[in-house]
């Protein structure tokens, strides 16, 4: 069942993040069109609120079935009394060892202990000096956050290499719409192609972040596509990355009805899905298509 949602907020995004508040959803679950941007007005002076419509699914949820009450737990028998123990008799005294015998143990006491050497991350007798190297700055990398992850290392037909996370604490080292994983990603790029004459480019992924990430991210493509040539206007997406937008850019570049750009500047560049009038139809009076905001 398809319902919708208006909300008004200061501006947009303070709009759209009480609608997903109130309806419990993430960004990637509904489709948001500004009705009214937020204007400030002449020193407060005419100001008004932004006003967005959201869109979402939901489905009926049958009453659940009422069960009866299960019989109360039986009374505990009182623990039976605590027997006092019998007391021990007095150890025998045994006569003091001479000052001379005492001495080698207490220098024993004073001398430090050494310091527990590093745990190396664990590495294949044939891995190559690079793996090795990546392996090295994910592992020291990983120790400082305080997550433990198993780290796979495979190469690509390209010459690229594909490394692989997986464990506990994933989460974390996503971060927030996989933005903790590209700083990762980067950064393991920058130490390990760093003065050396052949660069590979390294991709990392955690628990397949990555893939799932795209097949939303083609269908979110798809479905701005459908409504860009179902209302005949361009449909604009929320701020995404770089690879973000080559996602959308490749998921729709054979996709007839449509074209896709990216506008705006960092980092709140994103990309309109622009309606493409088939040939012999008539042009609106106006000559332009009117944008209206989705995502």
């Amino acid at each position: 069942m398809i319902k919708t949602l208006e909300k008004a907020g200061r501006t947009e995004d303070e709009a759209i993040n009480a609608a997903l508040e109130e309806l419990g959803l993430d960004r990637d679950d509904v489709s948001v069109e500004i009705l009214e941007r937020a204007k400030s007005g002449f020193f407060g002076i005419g100001a008004t609120q932004a006003v967005v419509r959201v869109t979402y699914e939901c489905e009926e949820i049958p009453e659940p079935v009422k069960e009866a009450p299960s019989p109360a737990p039986a009374a505990k028998a009182p623990a039976a009394a605590k027997a006092e123990p019998a007391k021990a008799p007095a150890p025998e005294k045994k006569p003091a060892k001479p000052a001379a015998a005492k001495e080698p143990e207490a220098k024993k006491a004073e001398e430090p202990k050494a310091p527990p050497a590093p745990a190396e991350a664990p590495a294949s007798a044939d891995e190559s000096p690079r793996y090795a190297e990546i392996r090295a700055f994910l592992t020291g990398l990983f120790d400082k956050m305080g997550i433990e992850a198993q780290i796979d290392i495979t190469t690509r037909e390209n010459g690229g290499i594909d490394v692989n996370l997986t464990g506990d604490g994933m989460g974390a080292i996503i971060g927030r719409r996989g933005e903790t994983l590209d700083a990762i990603q980067h950064l393991t790029n920058y130490v390990v192609n760093r003065g050396g004459d052949k660069r590979s480019h390294i991709n990392i992924d955690a628990e397949s972040y990555r893939s799932k990430r795209e097949d939303s991210l083609t269908r979110l493509a798809e479905k701005m596509a459908e409504k860009a040539i179902k209302y005949k206007r361009s449909m604009a997406l929320e701020p995404m990355n770089s690879y973000e937008r080559h996602v959308i850019h490749t998921a729709l570049q054979d996709y007839k009805g449509v074209t896709t750009a990216s506008t705006g500047e960092e980092p709140n560049r994103r990309v309109v899905v622009s309606y493409v009038k088939p040939e012999g139809e008539e042009e609106s009076s106006s000559g332009k298509p009117k944008i209206r905001e989705w995502a």
